[in-house]
């Protein structure tokens, strides 16, 4: 519960202060500098997406029909790149942490708002490099392991400083959300009253700081190599190249944790209120955030099994794996427990979550396949461990994604979507997303590669059965991107609390006054973040 909100707020909305292009591009505002975030990553999501339908008619025959084998290579790398360090990793975190934590927290803005604009201007820098990479595109895969990556003629230099120029929008950003939740809460917002989503967000910062730098002084080495022709990584020069392995994956896996834990917050937000209850375990939820973003720095090693590392190395990893499975289960149980008995709504944002906890948890069930030492033999650089990575991923982290787009756009664009065509769109998402990537499990179990443009016809069927399916999912993303525009400019006019929930971005207007708030609130309930009964 908060008191000092106004409930009818007159001034007009931060949409409506200034208008113009200047306005926006020099704006400190968080709430606009997370709305360029959101359209920026949309367009790198559509692209991605793009390039993933190409890549996938592709493969709906065995022979290359569209595309030639080298050009396939460019667009998994252009695929898993984009995808990956443009959209997936700053995306919740980058457009809804800066348009909601102050709003949740009961703040003015963030910490340091001029860094908070700097943060997405050099995210503008990384882009603009990559652009200029493409005049030559890079054909190493997104993880450019060495040392193909350091002998290829393709141009993996800009690509590969694109993102490390991107690495430092993702550093600065968590350390203004860490600052931000640290100091500017609203009086009365005790730790235990931060709302599941901040505590996610707060997680998510914490990784974001610390293990950032390793890749980005990763990709300098390579870099270095390239144009210095120093041995770091080249076995010909000296170097070691499960040496670029250790450090690329010691950011790259608390990486998917920067993926996903924001979902997981997002998922914290939307089940209570459609379930009409108050959160279960909000304590061990919150907790569990925390542990899984400090376990996550102790299982890199578990994608070098078949790298040659000693066996005990191997075994401990393989245990530290399984251990971080835990925390996330505490939430899984929790979300249930939440939903247990509730008076269950199925808007299309509650779609999507619910969607969130089937997929993730396949996703995470078919990770301890891959965790465990004499599986991941078998298992490893196969299309099962291609399925198990985007039922984390799409099925996780973009699903969370698409709940949060639903649930807050009242709050971010004054207009209600239309849940109608919301649960169409969600509908051929769900369904499109399993046929594509649920056979791939199959096909990794029968041995099929990973990373390869031609394949054995006997993998035909279930290639073309996944390809159908991205078809079908694709549909579906184009009927959601449909409503979103359509809505901005015919939706009903939102109410300022659609949903009846109780947390602070919901009491004030919609869209939010320049400043958030008429009066600072003071947060006198721990509950107050959760849907009421009734």
């Amino acid at each position: 519960m908060a008191t000092g909100t106004a409930a009818t707020i007159s001034e007009p909305s931060f949409l409506e202060y200034k208008s113009g292009f200047r306005s926006w591009f020099y704006t400190t505002d968080h709430k606009r500098i997370g709305i360029l975030y959101l359209v920026s990553i949309s367009i790198f999501f559509i692209i991605a997406g793009s390039i993933a339908i190409v890549m996938r008619a592709e493969l709906f025959t065995p022979e290359s029909n569209i595309v030639s084998p080298h050009t396939y290579n460019v667009l998994f790398t252009l695929h898993g790149s984009l995808m990956v360090f443009f959209f997936i990793v700053p995306g919740i975190s980058a457009s809804l942490g800066n348009f909601l934590i102050p709003l949740m927290i009961g703040a003015r803005d963030v910490a340091f708002p001029k860094l908070n604009l700097g943060s997405y201007w050099l995210y503008l820098i990384g882009a603009a490099i990559l652009l200029f990479a493409l005049l030559e595109p890079a054909d190493t895969g997104w993880t450019f392991y060495t040392p193909y990556s350091a002998k290829t003629n393709t141009n993996v230099i800009l690509l590969t400083l694109g993102i490390f120029v991107l690495g430092f929008s993702s550093i600065l950003t968590g350390l203004n959300f860490i600052v931000t939740i640290h100091k500017m809460r609203a009086p009365g917002m005790t730790w235990h009253r931060l709302p599941l989503f901040i505590w996610a967000l707060y997680s998510t910062a914490i990784l974001q700081l610390l293990a950032t730098p390793v890749v980005g002084i990763t990709l300098l080495l390579l870099i270095a190599e390239r144009t210095l022709g120093i041995g770091f990584f080249d076995p010909d020069k000296g170097g070691d190249p499960v040496l670029f392995q250790n450090f690329f994956w010691f950011y790259s896996h608390p990486a998917v944790y920067i993926m996903i834990i924001p979902a997981m917050g997002v998922i914290s937000e939307i089940l209570p209120v459609f379930s009409r209850k108050p959160i279960f375990g909000y304590k061990a939820i919150a907790y569990s955030s925390v542990a899984i973003a400090i376990i996550s720095f102790f299982v890199w090693a578990h994608h070098l099994f078949v790298a040659g590392i000693s066996e005990t190395a191997a075994i401990i990893f393989s245990f530290l794996t399984f251990l971080v499975a835990v925390p996330t289960a505490i939430k899984v149980f929790n979300w249930l427990a939440t939903l247990y008995k509730g008076s269950i709504q199925f808007h299309s944002a509650m779609l999507y979550a619910l969607s969130f906890l089937f997929l993730f948890t396949v996703g995470g069930l078919t990770g301890l396949h891959v965790g465990a030492l004499a599986a991941d033999i078998h298992l490893h650089d196969t299309y099962f461990v291609v399925a198990h990575m985007h039922y984390v991923m799409i099925g996780g982290t973009v699903m969370g994604f698409f709940g949060a787009l639903h649930f807050w756009y009242p709050k971010w664009f004054g207009k209600m979507l239309d849940d109608t065509l919301g649960k169409i769109a969600w509908f051929f998402v769900f369904i499109g997303f399993n046929v594509t990537f649920f056979p791939q499990f199959f096909l990794g179990v029968q041995g099929m590669p990973r990373r390869y443009a031609t394949y054995l016809p006997e993998f035909e069927s279930l290639m073309k059965l996944s390809t159908i399916g991205s078809w079908i999912l694709a549909i579906g993303m184009i009927i959601m991107a449909y409503n979103l525009i359509k809505s901005l400019y015919s939706g009903e006019k939102a109410p300022d609390n659609p949903y009846n929930s109780l947390s602070l971005e919901w009491q004030t207007s919609s869209p939010p006054i320049l400043e958030n708030f008429k009066e600072i609130p003071v947060v006198t309930d721990w509950s107050y973040g959760y849907g009421k009964k009734g």
